[in-house]
C-alpha cells in the first residue's frame, strides 16, 4: 500500500531529528485543510486536531497522549 504524503513528511522530520509535534504537525494540517474544503469529518477545528493525531499514531509517530 503506498504511503500518503503526510506520512512521508513525518518520516523525513523523523530522520532529520524534529519533534513528534511537528511530525504530526503535517497531518493535523491535512485535516485542517480538509475540513475548509468539507472532505473531512470533523465538524470543528479541535476534532479536526484530534482526528489528525490519530491519523499520526496511526503512521507510527510517537505522539503523547493527551493530558487531562
Amino acid at each position: 500500500m503506498p504511503q500518503s504524503r503526510q506520512a512521508r513528511q513525518a518520516q523525513a522530520d523523523k530522520r532529520a531529528g524534529k519533534k513528534p509535534s511537528t511530525q504530526a504537525g503535517h497531518f493535523v494540517e491535512k485535516e485542517i485543510h480538509d475540513m475548509k474544503r468539507h472532505k473531512s469529518r470533523a465538524k470543528s477545528r479541535p476534532q479536526a486536531v484530534a482526528i489528525g493525531l490519530s491519523k499520526a499514531r496511526e503512521a507510527g509517530v510517537k505522539v503523547p497522549p493527551k493530558k487531562h
